[in-house]
């Protein structure tokens, strides 16, 4: 595993934020749409607002925080969303817990999982997705 202590890496984790703050606005966005215009259930305009912007997500990371020239894009791809998607699931249980137990605004709620789901996020594609060989 990479040392997760170096100066690079505390570089590519506030690159990775960045990223992850324009995935916000689009997660929050397309939510939004979702499920307010569109009446779609909440968990899965959750899923809908999630999965876009892992897929804007994956772009971004790829070009400007990793560097990334794994000439296997598809696999490469294939494996962010890997990741994305165990995110996803542990975003939806955060969620839940929050807004179905502790009674939570949905959209603080999912402020909080989205927070867990980063640190996931990130210490996983460093060292899985876009681990250099």
């Amino acid at each position: 595993m990479v040392d997760m202590l170096t100066r690079d890496v505390a570089y590519k984790f506030a690159k990775f934020g960045a990223v992850g703050l324009s995935g916000v606005v689009v997660d929050f966005g397309f939510t939004y749409v979702c499920k307010e215009w569109l009446k779609i259930q909440k968990y899965v305009a959750n899923a809908i607002g999630f999965t876009i912007a892992a897929s804007s997500n994956y772009i971004l990371n790829r070009i400007w925080t990793f560097h990334s020239n794994n000439p296997e894009i598809a696999l490469e791809y294939g494996r962010f969303l890997f990741i994305s998607l165990i995110g996803l699931l542990i975003n939806t249980l955060v969620l839940w817990l929050l807004v179905s137990k502790a009674k939570f605004n949905f959209y603080f709620a999912k402020l909080l999982a989205i927070g867990v789901v980063t640190i996931w996020n990130f210490i996983i594609n460093l060292n899985y997705t876009f681990a250099v060989s």
